[in-house]
């Protein structure tokens, strides 16, 4: 059994990234047998408060690889 897990992981690393996401979200769900329904109502309203805060223009996004930047250069700053 082992061999088929590295064997298929290896295939699964070899998928774009996106794929990658998709399938790792599909693994980790497939892993919780409840559902936390506070959780779930307290996640969607911090979702509805981003999304209000990004709508408003209050908020301004930023691309991945510039919050992957800044979040680097403040771990190495440490």
């Amino acid at each position: 059994m082992a061999h088929e897990v590295s064997e298929l992981l290896k295939k699964a690393l070899e998928l774009p990234s996106e794929a990658r996401a998709a399938l790792a979200d599909s693994l980790l769900d497939s892993l919780d047998d409840t559902v936390d329904e506070s959780a779930e109502e307290a996640w969607e309203k911090e979702i509805a408060s981003r999304r209000a805060e990004l709508d408003s223009g209050r908020v301004k996004p930023v691309a991945w690889a510039e919050a992957r930047r800044q979040m680097s250069a403040i771990l190495h700053a440490r």
